[in-house]
């Protein structure tokens, strides 16, 4: 069963607190919020304080539960800190790819929690990429290394097709970013599940090379 460890629950009162705080407060949403402008004109703190505001009580809510579902694998394989390691680690690396992609667009803003909590997701199907996973869609379980490589996929074409107000670019950010650092925190998954790591790592591949062939775009 899950379990709601210590440092979870901080990490959803810290996204709670600040969300609810930013849907009272419009300045203090706008001051913290993800925005390529502010951001190259040196606001940085702007890359960790956007990963704690939401744009609803329904954005936070799925995020938070999602974190809730996924936050106890890793914390069970490596530990309280290793998890905030990851955690923060994936959230800089969504708002890095974001910034990336979006570093000619200086009106781009995102807010969300969604490339940490990506990136909690993916350490756990690469720590256990034989837990099954149901999607309301379809009535039989999805081993997790397809869904993860399912999900990469999905986001480069969401990037590529703009589809929807939703930031691709952070989940797939967050998804590498939680993949490199708990490959780097377990470097005996190269040994131990070897098929796993090369699978979950395709659609990273894909994208750097449709990048480099300008086809992304």
């Amino acid at each position: 069963m899950y379990n709601l460890d210590l440092v979870t629950v901080v990490i959803i009162a810290a996204n709670a607190i600040i969300s609810f705080k930013g849907f009272g407060d419009r300045l203090f949403f706008e001051r913290y919020k993800f925005n390529v402008g502010s951001i190259r004109r040196g606001e940085q703190i702007r890359m960790f304080s956007s990963g704690f505001l939401h744009a609803d009580t329904a954005h936070l809510l799925f995020n938070m539960f999602t974190l809730y579902f996924f936050a106890y694998v890793v914390i069970g394989q490596l530990g309280n800190f290793n998890f905030i390691i990851i955690y923060l680690a994936s959230l800089l690396f969504g708002n890095l790819l974001s910034l990336y992609f979006h570093k000619d667009e200086y009106w781009y803003s995102a807010v969300g929690a969604s490339g940490a909590v990506t990136g909690v997701l993916y350490s756990a199907i690469l720590l256990y990429p034989e837990m099954s996973l149901y999607m309301f869609f379809v009535p039989i379980p999805i081993p997790g290394y397809i869904f993860g490589i399912g999900y990469l996929l999905y986001s480069i074409y969401g990037m590529k097709k703009r589809i929807g107000n939703i930031g691709h670019d952070a989940h797939f950010g967050g998804a590498v970013g939680g993949y490199a650092i708990t490959l780097i925190l377990k470097p005996s998954l190269f040994e131990t599940d070897l098929g796993h790591v090369a699978l979950l790592a395709v659609p990273i591949v894909i994208l750097f090379v449709l990048h480099k062939t300008g086809k992304l775009n």
